[in-house]
């Protein structure tokens, strides 16, 4: 019978997975303003409910969803990707 060397319990697992999707998602939340290569961006809601996360962006693996208004765009849409290196906090919002 194989032995478990590092048992992980349901907890610990979904709380390695929050703090991943919660680094992932970075300073954006409602209010912040933020750039890349790709735009100007206004985050108007954030949510980290896998399923409705699912159901805006249309991927069966999404852990979170973003809507943001595209300024250069001037439209609004969501999004799942992960904050990177090159995106830049322009606005914050107090705490």
């Amino acid at each position: 019978m194989a032995t478990n060397l590092n048992p992980a319990t349901d907890a610990d697992m979904n709380e390695a997975l929050r703090q991943v999707v919660a680094g992932q998602i970075g300073p954006r939340k409602p209010g912040v303003v933020y750039g890349n290569a790709d735009g100007i961006y206004e985050v108007l809601a954030v949510t980290t409910d896998r399923a409705e996360a699912r159901r805006i962006l249309r991927r069966r693996a999404a852990q979170f969803a973003i809507v943001v208004h595209d300024r250069s765009a001037d439209t609004v849409g969501a999004i799942g990707a992960a904050w990177t290196g090159t995106d830049r906090v322009l606005k914050a919002v107090a705490a």
